[in-house]
């Protein structure tokens, strides 16, 4: 499975598209990793356990788009992005999304 944030891939040619491939995660803080990461937020630095957390998500959400647009029989999911948006304090949602395609290889 190709996956780009660009709408056409190197020496393919997009021959169907097949519709938006997207899926999600919500993801919930961890209250001891909380508490830390309000003392550490007074001290200054990187929140590690909330980076962790995040790339995490993302990831999952990446791999949930790959499966959905496989199974819509994609070669291909161009034009791919991330957004995230609080469902509440404590939760936040990843979202990936882009176009599933199929290609031909241009001669």
């Amino acid at each position: 499975m190709i996956i780009s944030t660009t709408d056409k891939i190197s020496n393919k040619e997009i021959t169907t598209i097949l519709g938006i491939a997207k899926r999600s995660t919500v993801r919930a803080k961890h209250l001891g990793q909380d508490i830390f990461s309000g003392l550490k937020s007074i001290v200054g630095g990187e929140l590690e356990a909330y980076t962790s957390l995040l790339n995490e998500a993302r990831e999952q959400a990446i791999d949930r788009m790959i499966i959905y647009a496989q199974r819509k029989g994609a070669d291909a999911i161009v034009n791919v992005r991330l957004t995230t948006s609080s469902v509440m304090d404590t939760a936040s949602e990843i979202l990936a999304y882009g176009t599933a395609v199929k290609l031909t290889t241009l001669k």
